[in-house]
């Protein structure tokens, strides 16, 4: 049974300037899986690349990102979040420096490679100190929803200063404004953050598990971004995908036999964990496929440039933040599920909406209040699901805990994208007369696509409303010790 926890059990009147450090590096790391989209073009006009070379500046850092994350969870609680988050920020720190001066694309691959591990071992041990830092209930909840809407705000502004970054200073800077940000966390981060609850006793690891998953994940997200270039018939995404699947059942075998298993299964009794992840990688799908499309949508129907296209956005953005805002203390009051349902049929809306877009529209009668309701949207029903894959988990699993929810998110992420692709090439009228006629109709079938994932998801919602809540046992059968 975990013992008290002082990093739990007391309020730390620094509680909420720890808040605003774990923001800054998490503001950090999801910029920097954005805003490399404008600056290609100029990255590679100027460094060596191989065939679709490029593309991997983008791609390195999502896989290694999104495949070491359960990893990256789980070194909090077996080592310290505190201490795992300022080794993953200072890894970040150098891999930043080294993109910076890359002077070839290999070398910029490499550094985007590390840049995705160290994002992979901030992002979930970050979660644990958040975790550690508010106690479950009212401030937790407020907590997260500040989290929520940070991301949500990075992943704008990625698309909003890119541009403008790289045509003023070059593509360099893009990586080198990480400098200031990472330094500053690895300054103050030792004075403002708790150390999460740590294991007692000597630690065991589980490296063919850590492996087997990672292997499986990385498969996974790799087989789902090339899909849609090749094809979801061809051999080389079933081979790939069938390569998933082995590593996870080998995973999934070596877990229920492991001493120390990386992801102990028990986990997976807590039924808020589920359905937390559930609508989390629903949301996640909804969110990416959608983003997606509305580019498409502005820049090559109605013409928009890049800069114009991430400015009107910031209504998108700014929504998000008011409903994971709203969402912490709608939560407290009412519960994630009331708030789950909520989100989510805002969210199902402002994807229906977008999908009734016409090829000679414009932004304030189409884009504009098509993204203020699903900007709201995501932001509360994000929140909610993140509390929810959160709520009722042992103090040192903490780490764990926000490792899946963010792998969850990550793989929702290549889910969405990839299969909003994939029916808008399919539903593209090619024969059109006016070819932006023919590019919206692919448009408007892939936000439905998306429209689907966001009901998926208010059903899931509407089913947990109707289940009574009951938490079996999950408890570490090793003591815990608060870490210092």
């Amino acid at each position: 049974m975990p013992t008290d926890n002082p990093t739990t059990s007391t309020l730390d009147p620094r509680r909420w300037k720890a808040l605003a450090l774990l923001c800054t590096a998490y503001f950090m790391i999801i910029v920097d899986s954005q805003i490399v989209i404008l600056a290609l073009p100029s990255i590679e006009s100027e460094l060596t690349f191989g065939v679709n070379g490029s593309q991997w500046v983008m791609s390195a850092y999502l896989l290694s990102f999104g495949g070491l994350l359960l990893f990256g969870g789980r070194t909090a609680d077996l080592l310290g979040g505190r201490k795992m988050f300022m080794v993953g920020t200072a890894l970040f720190l150098i891999a930043s420096v080294v993109c910076g001066f890359a002077w070839t694309g290999g070398v910029l691959i490499i550094a985007r490679v590390v840049q995705g591990i160290a994002a992979a071992i901030m992002a979930p041990t970050a979660m644990a100190v958040l975790m550690a830092t508010f106690p479950e209930g009212k401030e937790r909840n407020r907590a997260i929803g500040i989290w929520t809407g940070v991301g949500a705000f990075g992943a704008t502004a990625a698309l909003l200063v890119g541009g403008s970054i790289t045509q003023g200073l070059g593509w360099e800077w893009i990586f080198f404004i990480n400098i200031p940000l990472a330094g500053v966390v690895l300054l103050v981060g030792p004075k403002l953050l708790r150390e999460t609850a740590i294991r007692e006793g000597k630690k065991s690891y589980d490296p063919f598990g850590a492996i087997t998953v990672t292997g499986a994940l990385i498969l996974l997200a790799y087989g789902i971004v090339e899909a849609p270039v090749v094809g979801w018939g061809s051999g080389q995404t079933l081979g790939i995908l069938a390569g998933a699947v082995v590593l996870f059942v080998l995973f999934i075998i070596a877990e229920r036999s492991a001493k120390a298993p990386l992801v102990p299964l028990r986990v997976f009794r807590l039924r808020s964990l589920v359905s937390g992840n559930l609508m989390t990688l629903l949301v996640s799908m909804t969110i990416y496929g959608g983003a997606l499309m509305m580019s498409i949508y502005a820049q090559q129907v109605l013409g928009y440039s890049a800069v114009l296209f991430g400015l009107s956005t910031a209504i998108y953005a700014f929504m998000s933040v008011v409903g994971s805002n709203l969402a912490g203390p709608l939560t407290t009051k009412f519960g994630y599920k009331k708030v789950a349902v909520f989100g989510a049929t805002a969210l199902a809306l402002g994807a229906y909406l977008l999908s009734r877009v016409t090829a000679d529209g414009n932004y304030w009668a189409d884009l504009f209040p098509a993204m203020v309701v699903f900007g709201f949207g995501i932001g509360t029903t994000v929140v909610a699901s993140a509390i929810a894959a959160l709520s009722n988990v042992p103090a040192d699993e903490s780490g764990l805990a926000s490792g899946i929810n963010n792998s969850v998110f990550q793989i929702g992420a290549a889910f969405g994208i990839a299969l909003c692709t994939t029916v808008s090439v399919a539903y593209t009228d090619t024969g059109a007369a006016v070819a932006k006629v023919g590019l919206n109709a692919g448009v408007q079938a892939a936000f439905l696509t998306a429209f689907v994932f966001a009901a998926t998801c208010l059903v899931i919602a509407l089913i947990l409303n109707l289940i009574r809540d009951r938490q079996p046992a999950a408890q570490p059968t090793t003591p815990v010790v608060a870490g210092h």
